[in-house]
């Protein structure tokens, strides 16, 4: 056997570098009973290694495109041809082009083979790199195939491939090419397999793409494809397409487009027995890798043939059951405006806490609502909190429960045995009475100083075993009926403010205006607090320009030897002890906080300094609550002059006084669990040090890799497998590309939402209306915190917002967001700064282009770019 070619039935699975994907996945396919694949070879890596293993000019090459960055399209085009022309030009080692000779001898030097190229990062379940590379159909001699060998070799420097590589984090000197010869097959038909629903992710129907010809007219966009759904061994559904090109092959090589006669052009390509036979080895190849896949096949005579498989990469993993049931499952974090990635520890953490019913899936966290939605009791009000929360997912939800069958309705008692029964009442709090707020708030801080104190003297097993306890004083303290009596008091009192005066007078979201600069909004204040930062800093110019070239996380330390540094200290650390526990992602424990990386806050403390006066935050609060009383007056005087006006006007200012008094209490239990959050963290991270000193762990963060039970076990046995560590890292780099999804069902199904609406602009952009106001201005499209340039005016649009992005609402006129509801932070803290904003709307940051002008309906629900 010669390394330098391999047989397909000799590649074994361990051989990915030598092979690449492509050809690694061949050689599984034609060890399948039953599939038939066209025999063929592999040119391995150390042939193309071989070739090129002393020529210095692509060394040198390969080492400067090593070091561009992606932006640089200019150079990145440059090097890579010039790389290409060297490999077109290499000479092929006689050792290499001997072995070629043997396998092409054995399978018949005359007959036409496909040339196709097979990187080491290819086909991989984390990414595709599907038509990165270059192939070559209906090559006829051993010369021909020798010149596309090098030029499959000189296609993994492509500008596609080269700029994939870099969007992919593939380092260019670690991917290398094998080259596949392949017996060709003139088909009739050819096409595409998903076993998974490429459009709705559904792992249960089948799709199959066919055309006449070969499958490259198909693959390349050339020509419209038949295609059908199958479930369950039944076609479920047929897309016959008018077929008007096919690609065939020519007697001498190559291949030729021709126009398919008119009356074959509607034919359907495949039979039905075809299509349940091709279905059928669909789900064979799939039970054998064990993971959705994307085949190639194609039709000569009676026979199939398997070109290629690969695992799908674009499917979303369904959240982890052991019940075979159907089941249906919500995002926590489209609930929670964070959707990004958690890391293991995270996760963990937000489990030990919550009494829903959780099941992860790609770093994230899902609620299974099955249950919810089988019981005719519950369903109903479910459905309109979750239209409340977010149409898009009610709409999502309503298209599985209208299909028959998937959802098995339960009587409301047995949906009731094992659950937790509600406590008696608790009476909603008196409108006049606000000291519940402010007792609510001592006793939570009480309890996190207590919690400071006692932890520091806890360190190895008996600190795991004291946090595990201390969560159950975070649920008390989260999960106390008078604190959700309280916000759900303001949340009632809102709704119907909202409702009973657009019905009396025509108002729409009254409650946006009249819930401006209410008192104990935690995260409010923080972006005031922020203002009051820029203040200090202000009067001393020397500080500002030292804080613009901020490149040490240790600068608090330095600025001190500056001119007025000794305040600006003192106002950023006074800051950070009351916000230095929040963050970006704020619910994933492991997340950087504010008081270990201060630096963050930089751009926003100078964005302040630059944009706006003295006073401002005094200023910006005062004249917020001029406005909601205003507005109250305003209403009340209105009122009066309807029938039963003084009763109305009553019950109205009634309703006012518990929003004002406590709305701004909502952001208040989220804020004590950050608290307590932080404090462990610090604790574990002072434990993780001695684990890093015993040898046990390479490096502190190491901890975030690991389940709270795992870490508990590791403190106590001082014991850890390092290939733990290392595989749950390549499965965050992996989750974190993924988009998770509203809604998933347990066959991995993404059933979409839509909103109800008409009458909208042409062109509009439709979201959830979250706070009322119209506003115009420059769109600034911003995914992360720490890239904001905003200028006062600006309208942040964004994925999502929690509350550490509340510094930035200061400086902008309106909110659009992907992600959100009407009771989420960033749309509470929007009307509380009198902030326009659009939620919920649909991939904004890809149809909103940052700096383009548009025109945000915080009232009826929708954006125009103007």
């Amino acid at each position: 056997m010669s390394s330098y070619v391999l047989n397909f039935q000799e590649i074994e699975k361990t051989q990915l570098l030598l092979v690449g994907g492509k050809g690694l996945n061949l050689g599984e396919l034609s060890n399948i009973p039953e599939i038939q694949v066209p025999e063929g070879f592999c040119v391995t890596t150390e042939a193309f290694q071989k070739a090129l293993e002393s020529n210095e000019a692509f060394h040198t090459h390969l080492q400067q495109l090593t070091l561009i960055q992606i932006n640089d399209q200019e150079n990145i085009s440059e090097i890579s041809q010039n790389i290409r022309q060297i490999i077109e030009e290499v000479e092929i080692p006689s050792e290499v082009t001997a072995a070629v000779h043997r396998s092409l001898s054995e399978f018949g030097e005359d007959h036409a083979y496909a040339v196709r190229s097979s990187a080491t990062a290819e086909d991989l379940p984390h990414a595709s790199f599907a038509g990165q590379h270059d192939t070559y159909l209906n090559i006829i001699g051993s010369d021909a195939i020798l010149r596309h060998i090098r030029k499959c070799w000189s296609s993994l420097y492509t500008d596609r491939a080269v700029i994939y590589r870099m969007q992919n984090g593939f380092d260019h000197s670690q991917v290398s090419l094998s080259v596949i010869v392949q017996r060709m097959i003139f088909p009739q038909a050819s096409g595409i397999l998903f076993t998974a629903d490429p459009v709705t992710s559904n792992r249960k129907v089948l799709s199959i793409d066919a055309s006449f010809g070969l499958g490259e007219a198909l693959v390349s966009g050339l020509v419209s494809a038949d295609n059908y759904k199958v479930k369950e061994d039944k076609i479920t559904d047929k897309m016959i397409a008018t077929k008007k090109l096919a690609i065939y092959s020519l007697e001498k090589g190559g291949t030729e487009i021709r126009q398919i006669a008119p009356q074959q052009q509607i034919l359907q390509t495949l039979t039905d027995q075809q299509i349940l036979q091709l279905s059928h080895i669909g789900r064979q190849i799939e039970a054998y890798f064990s993971y959705p896949q994307d085949i190639e096949w194609c039709l000569a005579g009676d026979t199939f043939y398997i070109v290629q498989s690969r695992p799908i990469t674009t499917l979303y993993p369904i959240p982890e059951e052991d019940n075979d049931e159907n089941r249906v499952y919500i995002s926590v974090g489209h609930q929670q405006m964070m959707t990004d990635a958690i890391k293991p520890l995270g996760l963990s953490f937000f489990l030990l806490v919550t009494p829903a019913p959780m099941r992860k899936a790609g770093g994230r966290l899902f609620v299974d609502v099955t249950q919810r939605l089988a019981s005719p009791g519950s369903k109903n009000g479910f459905l309109q909190a979750m239209g409340q929360h977010d149409p898009l997912l009610k709409d999502a939800l309503m298209n599985v429960i209208e299909r028959e069958h998937f959802i098995k309705p339960v009587p409301d008692d047995e949906n009731a045995q094992g659950q937790r029964k509600p406590g008696p009442p608790v009476p909603a709090p008196n409108e006049n009475d606000p000291t519940v707020v402010t007792e609510l708030i001592k006793k939570n801080q009480a309890s996190i100083e207590d919690l400071k104190h006692t932890i520091q003297a806890k360190s190895g097993p008996d600190l795991m075993d004291f946090i595990l306890e201390d969560i159950q004083e975070l649920k008390r303290i989260l999960f106390d009926p008078q604190s959700t009596a309280v916000f759900m008091a303001a949340f009632d009192a809102s709704a119907w403010l909202n409702k009973q005066l657009d019905q009396w007078l025509g108002e729409k979201n009254a409650s946006d205006t009249l819930s401006q600069s209410v008192q104990h909004n935690v995260t409010s204040e923080m972006g005031l607090a922020l203002l009051d930062v820029a203040d200090v800093i202000r009067p001393y110019p020397e500080v500002t320009a030292f804080l613009q070239h901020v490149k040490d996380a240790d600068f608090l330390d330095e600025l001190v030897g500056v001119e007025g540094g000794q305040q600006a200290r003192h106002a950023i650390q006074d800051f950070l002890s009351k916000y230095g526990m929040r963050c970006a992602g704020e619910i994933d424990i492991t997340r950087d906080r504010w008081s270990e990386k201060p630096a963050s806050l930089l751009p926003l403390i100078l964005s302040n300094i630059k944009n706006f006066e003295p006073n401002e935050s005094r200023r910006r609060f005062e004249q917020g609550r001029q406005e909601a009383l205003k507005k109250e007056q305003e209403l009340v005087e209105r009122l009066i002059q309807l029938t039963d006006g003084q009763q109305k006007a009553e019950e109205t200012k009634q309703k006012i006084r518990i929003l004002r008094n406590f709305i701004g209490y909502r952001e208040y239990p989220k804020y004590g669990m950050v608290n307590r959050y932080f404090i462990y963290k610090q604790a574990l991270l002072k434990q993780a040090d001695q684990l890093v000193q015993a040898n046990v762990l390479q490096e502190k963060e190491d901890i975030y890799y690991l389940t709270f039970e795992e870490l508990s076990e590791v403190v106590r046995t001082n014991q850890l497998d390092d290939q733990i560590i290392r595989k749950r890292k390549e499965e965050y780099r992996l989750f974190e590309k993924l988009t998770p999804p509203r809604v998933i069902t347990s066959d991995g199904e993404i059933p979409a939402g839509h909103y109800k609406r008409e009458n909208l602009p042409t062109d509009a952009i439709a979201g959830l209306p979250v706070s009322t106001g119209v506003i115009e201005g420059r769109a600034r499209v911003i995914i992360s915190m720490e890239n904001a340039d905003l200028e006062e005016g600006d309208i942040l649009v964004t994925s999502f917002t929690d509350p550490s992005w509340t510094p930035l609402f200061v400086s902008i006129k309106g909110l659009v967001t992907e992600v959100g509801g009407l009771m989420t932070h960033g749309a509470v803290i929007a009307r509380e700064y009198g902030l326009p904003a659009v939620v919920g709307v649909e991939n904004a940051t890809k149809l909103i282009k940052d700096g383009q002008r548009i025109r945000v309906n915080g009232t009826e629900g929708y954006i125009e770019i103007v």
